[in-house]
């Protein structure tokens, strides 16, 4: 059995954690000092080596890098490949479904992130038939969901975590059931890679989206998707471009002619910057290790929990482990303001941020301390008890 995780020995590879108690890991992980390396090292090559920078790594970054974070979720080489962001990758997965016959309903919940939402309504003028599993405010019922899931089912988008309450879904079942109807699973992992164990191939998933921003610390600008092999050659993406062509320094004009490889789901030329600076998020992630990341998460947030609950605080988050991942809801009055919580914990250098409905998301990672969370539960009561929240309703704050 390994060590329990020491969150001291990692805390001088980010630099923010020294002045700041950063429990906003959800939203933006902490910078890791490797990035300032990686894009030093992708100025040194533009600035001394030009345009041959292309063929020494700018244009197999997608892979390259895909292959890294593909280490994290248990995917075979060559099956992952890097994009912008979530908003890009459901558009792109969504042109490859065809809604012209009676295979084309999608179905989703109330609890995912609206931008997918967003992607999958603007189906409909396609064909697509859109189903919205209810929550009940937390959960979303598995039966329910499983039930939606049926021979008409075209793709279910899901969320593994959900992003307001932190509920965990259970992502088994839901592959399961799509196997069995025939439909496709696009798993969105952005809440819990990096801090949930995700296997692709456990789970027989058909695609994995995310994004590099939160768990993985590696930044904005770096989105993933993962493919299932067997898979790939069944979709060819309307939207595309010269990359995902076979030959595309053929430069032939006219149809599309796609590579049998992942680089089929690729489209126009890489942001590749962005792309080296997420891999030293991925490389920081992968040596900690995501099952230890996982167990020293549940023991820092099931304490906060408890140590927040006695202080009269109610928690919209699941209370079983193994329906949460890394983050907790904290619950205010109605009379208290979320963005001015948020606010006045700034100013003590304490980083959380706020949602409609659902209260103060908090979140720690492997470098966070339980001496941290301590504070913070203290800092929240002494809030409460002296209305000191309210000298900050006037300040504006975007998360």
């Amino acid at each position: 059995m390994s060590a329990p995780l020491n969150p001291h020995d990692w805390r001088d590879r980010f630099p923010i954690v020294g002045e700041t108690t950063y429990l906003v890991n959800h939203s933006l992980g902490a910078m890791p000092v490797g990035v300032r390396d990686k894009l030093a090292g992708f100025a040194d090559k533009w600035a001394e080596r030009g345009v041959r920078a292309w063929s020494e790594g700018w244009w197999t970054a997608p892979t390259d890098v895909g292959n890294i974070v593909g280490k994290l979720m248990n995917a075979p080489e060559d099956s992952v490949v890097m994009h912008q962001n979530v908003s890009v990758i459901q558009s792109l997965v969504a042109s490859a479904i065809d809604f012209s016959g009676p295979r084309n309903k999608v179905v989703y919940t109330d609890q995912n992130f609206p931008t997918v939402g967003y992607v999958w309504e603007a189906q409909r003028a396609r064909g697509a038939r859109i189903e919205v599993v209810p929550s009940d405010g937390v959960r979303v019922p598995t039966e329910r969901l499983l039930e939606a899931i049926d021979e008409e089912t075209a793709i279910v988008p899901i969320s593994h975590v959900c992003y307001q309450t932190c509920f965990l879904q259970d992502a088994a079942a839901i592959c399961a059931r799509a196997r069995e109807v025939g439909a496709l699973v696009l798993l969105d992992c952005y809440q819990s890679l990096g801090t949930v164990p995700v296997d692709v191939q456990a789970l027989g998933v058909d695609m994995v989206c995310g994004g590099s921003v939160k768990w993985l610390c590696g930044g904005p600008g770096a989105g993933y998707l993962y493919v299932r092999p067997d898979l790939q050659e069944e979709l060819e993406p309307t939207i595309t471009g010269w990359m995902a062509h076979a030959e595309p320094f053929a430069f032939e004009f006219g149809p599309q002619r796609y590579t049998k490889s992942i680089e089929r789901f690729l489209h126009g030329s890489p942001a590749v910057a962005a792309l080296l600076q997420a891999s030293a998020g991925y490389e920081a992630i992968l040596e900690v290790g995501v099952e230890p990341i996982r167990e020293y998460s549940l023991q820092l947030t099931s304490g906060l929990r408890e140590d927040l609950r006695e202080r009269g605080f109610q928690i919209n988050s699941p209370e079983g482990d193994h329906e949460r991942g890394g983050t907790l809801a904290v619950g205010l009055s109605e009379d208290e303001d979320g963005k001015a919580f948020v606010q006045a914990l700034a100013a003590r250098e304490v980083l959380v941020d706020h949602r409609p409905e659902m209260g103060l998301r908090v979140s720690p990672h492997f470098y966070t301390t339980a001496e941290e969370l301590s504070a913070f539960a203290e800092h929240m009561s002494e809030l409460r008890a002296s209305g000191g929240w309210r000298d900050h309703l006037n300040e504006a704050s975007a998360y």
